[in-house]
């Protein structure tokens, strides 16, 4: 199981999809992909298979992560 403290926040994480930031953001408020707010600082987090999995899904489409 993946520790919190090694999830990436929003900033790695839309860095490793190669989306901006806003972008990840919206797409968690569309239910697109799980954040977990960190319960001290309120960070947003997410897990490494959550964000694979997103690409994975975009490579089955046959497209590209867009913004």
């Amino acid at each position: 199981m993946e520790k919190l403290s090694d999830s990436p926040r929003i900033s790695e994480a839309a860095e490793y999809l190669g989306v901006s930031s806003s972008s990840l953001r919206n797409w968690v408020d569309a239910a697109k992909i799980v954040a977990v707010r960190h319960s001290v600082n309120d960070y947003r987090l997410f897990r490494r298979a959550d964000l694979d999995a997103l690409l994975q899904q975009v490579a089955v489409a046959g497209q590209k992560v867009a913004n």
